[in-house]
């Protein structure tokens, strides 16, 4: 989320240091980090309490969600689950940059990843954005995170990762009061106050004591449990507001990762999907739980419990929503319907002969093709394969690790409107 600074600081210059000046540093040149002494309790409760009212029923969209869940992943054959997670990778970095208002074309980030940007330099910047945020996030599906999502190393590693990929134009915020640029330091917390909408998060110096209550409240759950605590944990980490920049984007990938380790997902789908095209309610969502306790109904803690129930309602409601949504989607003969459809128009147009869409047809149903099949496949010679396999490579439709290792199915930008309808917002991608 975009945060206004509020508050005055001694900072250093805009420009980086260079490196050729060694100053010794002293006590004066430290900048005094304000710490107003919060307690950790103002961000209670973590979660919502087991003996709540509301329990029961959170407990049930979270079991709905688990099934759904495993049901949609068990469907699909493990190459069509990894190109689709590559697909979707992309789209929540998409959606997630989207929310915090940058739009960045869907075949622009395909592109970057390709090393290939734009000559407009700020279109340049956010396709490097996009590609950070895309790295970030396949370290995350690696695994490199299972069982640690919400430790303060994690979060701040995170941050680390992504910012230190920024363009330099993206690496600074700049006060409002004053106009003074002040640096986003990669894994850093923050400085200075700063302002999000009607909330003042903690002080600086508060940080690191919420950030390590942050760890203790949410690093000991089940998978049962930890379903329910993540929208809690999304907003707590959004109120604490840790960093000068990039909040937002950190905690839609805490949550991310907080997901993909309780319900091994597999990244087949996405909740910043969702949190996008609902983004005033999101955002709303996140405003209501800043407030404070109505009356001795509203749970137990400083902040309201109601509140951070209903964001948990929302929360899970959407991550259900979207599996459906992807579920929906790949259907298996209405999704060989699509790709074949458009193998069969490709014919007709003379970009590849008519075996070509035998092996579409494969890649897409055994997930994996290996290349000594694809000869007697289409009744051919291994150079009609080879010619065939290359032309629907250079499509973006099949893709491969090695010169040696199976065909898979891709899944690139350029046809998601076709192949996946609805992925998108309408006008994000060209007809």
């Amino acid at each position: 989320m975009v945060a206004k600074m509020v508050a005055k600081k001694k900072q250093s210059k805009s420009a980086p240091p260079k490196k050729s000046v060694a100053k010794k540093s002293s006590a004066k040149d430290v900048p005094k980090v304000v710490d107003k002494g919060e307690t950790v309790d103002l961000m209670d409760p973590l979660v919502i309490a087991e003996d709540s009212r509301f329990r029961s029923e959170m407990s049930d969209l979270a079991l709905d969600l688990t099934y759904k869940a495993a049901e949609f992943q068990s469907s699909l054959p493990e190459g069509v689950r990894a190109a689709l997670a590559d697909l979707v990778r992309n789209m929540n970095c998409y959606y997630s940059n989207l929310i915090e208002g940058h739009d960045t074309h869907p075949i622009q980030i395909e592109l970057a990843l390709n090393n290939v940007y734009d000559a407009d330099p700020k279109k340049r910047d956010l396709q490097l954005e996009a590609r950070a945020h895309i790295a970030v996030q396949r370290w995350i599906d690696e695994g490199n995170l299972r069982g640690k999502c919400t430790t303060e190393a994690s979060i701040r590693e995170i941050h680390r990762r992504f910012v230190e990929c920024l363009p330099e134009e993206l690496r600074w915020v700049v006060r409002p009061d004053t106009g003074e640029k002040l640096p986003v330091v990669p894994g850093e917390y923050r400085l200075d106050f700063v302002e999000v909408g009607r909330l003042v998060p903690v002080s600086p110096g508060a940080i690191p004591r919420f950030m390590q209550r942050y760890e203790k409240g949410y690093s000991s759950f089940n998978r049962a449990q930890t379903i329910i605590a993540c929208a809690a944990a999304h907003h707590r980490l959004t109120w604490i507001h840790p960093f000068l920049d990039g909040n937002g984007r950190v905690a839609r990938l805490v949550s991310h990762a907080m997901l993909l380790d309780a319900l091994a997902t597999g990244g087949i789908w996405s909740i910043a999907r969702g949190l996008s095209r609902n983004v005033v309610e999101y955002k709303k969502h996140l405003s209501s739980c800043d407030l404070g306790r109505r009356n001795d109904l509203d749970g137990r803690g400083a902040l309201s419990e109601e509140t951070l129930v209903d964001f948990t309602r929302f929360f899970l409601r959407t991550c259900i929503d979207q599996v459906d949504f992807m579920r929906n989607l790949m259907q298996p003969e209405a999704l060989r319907a699509r790709i074949l459809t458009w193998a069969e128009e490709e014919v007709r147009l003379g970009s590849f002969a008519k075996p070509a869409v035998a092996i579409m047809e494969a890649v897409l149903f055994r997930g994996e093709l290996p290349r000594a099949d694809v000869a007697p496949l289409i009744q051919g010679s291994d150079r009609t394969a080879s010619r065939l396999t290359a032309q629907l490579n250079g499509f973006g439709v099949i893709t491969s690790s090695s010169s040696k290792a199976p065909w898979r199915l891709a899944l690139p930008a350029t046809l998601a409107q076709r192949w996946f309808p609805g992925l998108y917002p309408a006008g994000a991608l060209p007809s």
